[in-house]
């Protein structure tokens, strides 16, 4: 397997929030020749790499075995949206790793008279949805709503709140929260 140097410097580079003229004044070298290697124009020696590693610091080692992360998807088919709870209500979430997101999106289903629950629900951060099929009773506040296809709801999440099934039919909407908390 060949390693691309220089998409693994520039993204250990970037992963300590060095700029190439930052990385190349630490080494001793000049910004040019840290941009020639991350476009990989330049196939630098191994002595050359090292004294580069020297000023982030690494060692050839760390840098030989670093992974890269997995750039993140922007794109999912309905078959990789991830379970994130299962049973008489269902919550499918957009993105299976929501680490340093600052939004969840979910596709909730609610089999009739499914309810989350007598005790309401209370946590910081705001959440909306929208109805996509079937109806919805939504408590916010004491304030008690039905709501049917493309109706819609926003609100602050640290406002006591819970939601039911009140049809005689599955009830699918979409919602968003931020921060993740589900």
């Amino acid at each position: 397997m060949e390693i691309d140097i220089g998409a693994r410097l520039k993204s250990v580079r970037q992963g300590r929030k060095l700029s190439q003229r930052e990385l190349a004044r630490r080494a001793g070298v000049t910004n040019a020749t840290i941009s020639l290697i991350e476009a990989n124009q330049v196939n630098p020696s191994v002595g050359a790499l090292k004294r580069v590693l020297d000023g982030i610091p690494m060692s050839l080692a760390e840098f030989f075995a670093f992974e890269a992360p997995a750039p993140r998807k922007a794109f999912y088919k309905a078959d990789e949206l991830a379970e994130v709870g299962k049973g008489k209500i269902s919550y499918r979430q957009v993105g299976a790793d929501l680490t340093g997101r600052a939004l969840q999106i979910l596709v909730e289903r609610y089999a009739p008279g499914a309810d989350t629950g007598r005790v309401m629900l209370s946590h910081d951060g705001e959440e909306g949805g929208v109805i996509i099929r079937g109806r919805l009773e939504v408590t916010v506040a004491g304030q008690v709503r039905v709501l049917g296809p493309g109706d819609a709801y926003y609100f602050e999440s640290r406002q006591p709140h819970r939601f039911r099934n009140v049809g005689k039919e599955p009830c699918e909407l979409i919602s968003a929260c931020t921060p993740p908390s589900f």
